[in-house]
């Protein structure tokens, strides 16, 4: 094997080696809060693989970078076929022949496989400062390089952001693929989906813990709207099932408790519960119909739609000091409130005249509203990734079947996640999954 590996702990033999410094540059390049954000491009040419007969393994590890990175909106990914043939040893890097095919940043790296196990190198350069900006070492069975290949990605995002990225998240979602509505779980890129519920009946409204080990939803699995709440990893948790709905949870960031929609009591108001379902306290306490609670960051506050001024509207509510504020003033329709992990906006959906329903977002320091979809479809349940740069949705732009798509911040680049049987909504981003 190749000398190269510097063993890094026993607990991760035979799985995915916490990745060890090479070299590191401090260099900060991206404004993801900047609208105007110009794209790097970046290149990613095969991976050195040994033996040589590897090269599959090379060719995939490329292609997942390629995909990965372009997927953030924050890279320009050039063809690889104009650079090749150019060396990417780090001692004979030509930087000047990277730079004439465009490429500001560049992935190189080594993969060496034996008895089924891959001793990993990955670095990113800048190829006009001439710098190796990362370089990091990983250890792990074959099969285990598309998490390597993540954990790279990561890497390179959180040096160039500030922020670790999306590629260690999942996405929750309903699905009607098998005929009646179930959750869902997808990675960050619609990949790898797999069923959550076996139900066999209606399950709405996911939401995840900020530890990302729980998973609270809506079913109607014992004929009316329960409340479950349920271990990612198993079928631990709770049910909550008081008369009347019990809907729209929403976890308290950092905390094992969550809001939720009850109406036990006659009304449909907003109550805090702990994360095994007992009831904690009420938190709006209005003749109106209050639901859809969504956290700020911090957890001092949270939006909600009720509809006290005559039609759903968004409000704020602070916990502390009790103060409420209306939000939405513009049209008569605003619901599904998402509050941006970054604090400073919240999306939400809005009935436009003639039916049509968009994604806007609000800013918090202005308070002035921007449109992110146009006359596509119904547009509704924006759910932010985990570093605030994306936003999902379900849309019906296609046919007027339901499906999720996904857009930048600014509302840019809008796609469609994935392809699955029947019909797909209420997309929940979850936070990463693991440590850096």
């Amino acid at each position: 094997m190749s000398g190269f590996w510097k063993k890094v702990g026993i607990g991760l033999i035979f799985f995915l080696a916490a990745g060890t410094n090479l070299c590191l540059a401090q260099h900060d390049y991206i404004d993801i809060t900047n609208p105007s954000l110009k794209k790097i491009p970046i290149v990613i040419p095969l991976i050195r693989t040994a033996p040589a007969g590897e090269t599959s393994v090379s060719v995939k590890a490329a292609d997942q970078f390629a995909h990965h990175l372009g997927f953030t909106g924050y890279f320009k990914v050039l063809d690889r076929k104009p650079f090749t043939g150019l060396e990417t040893d780090e001692l004979t890097l030509d930087f000047g022949k990277w730079t004439a095919g465009g490429a500001e940043l560049l992935v190189t790296g080594n993969i060496v496989i034996a008895d089924g196990l891959a001793e990993v190198e990955f670095r990113l350069f800048d190829t006009f400062k001439e710098q190796l900006l990362i370089g990091k070492r990983y250890k792990g069975w074959v099969k285990d390089m598309p998490r390597i290949v993540r954990r790279f990605c990561s890497e390179i995002v959180h040096h160039l952001t500030g922020n670790w990225g999306i590629f260690d998240t999942q996405i929750a979602f309903v699905s009607t693929g098998t005929g009646t509505k179930e959750i869902y779980l997808c990675d960050f890129d619609g990949s790898n989906s797999r069923r959550f519920t076996r139900n066999n009946s209606i399950a709405l409204s996911p939401a995840w813990s900020s530890d990302a080990k729980w998973i609270a939803y809506t079913s109607f699995a014992r004929g009316r709207p329960d409340l479950y709440i349920r271990n990612i990893s198993g079928k631990s948790g709770a049910v909550v099932s008081k008369k009347g709905i019990n809907t729209t949870p929403a976890w308290v960031p950092g905390k094992f408790m969550l809001a939720a929609t009850l109406s036990f009591s006659g009304d449909q108001d907003i109550y805090l519960l702990s994360g095994q379902g007992k009831m904690v306290r009420k938190l709006t306490k209005k003749w109106s119909i209050d639901t859809s609670p969504s956290w700020s960051p911090d957890g001092k506050q949270f939006a909600f739609v009720s509809n006290r001024s005559g039609s759903p509207q968004i409000y704020m509510k602070n916990t502390g000091s009790g103060r409420v504020e209306r939000i939405t003033f513009q049209g008569r329709y605003n619901t599904q409130p998402a509050w941006s992990p970054r604090g400073d906006q919240i999306a939400y959906s809005a009935m436009e005249r003639g039916g049509e329903i968009n994604i806007h977002v609000i800013d918090l320091k202005t308070m002035r509203s921007a449109r992110l979809t146009y006359s596509a479809g119904k547009n509704e349940s924006p759910a932010w990734s985990p570093d605030g740069s994306l936003i999902a949705f379900s849309s019906t732009r296609e046919g007027g079947n339901s499906r999720i798509y996904i857009m930048t911040a600014f509302g840019t680049e809008q796609r469609r996640l994935m392809r699955l049987p029947g019909q797909q909504s209420d997309p929940a981003w979850s936070p990463r999954i693991g440590n850096p």
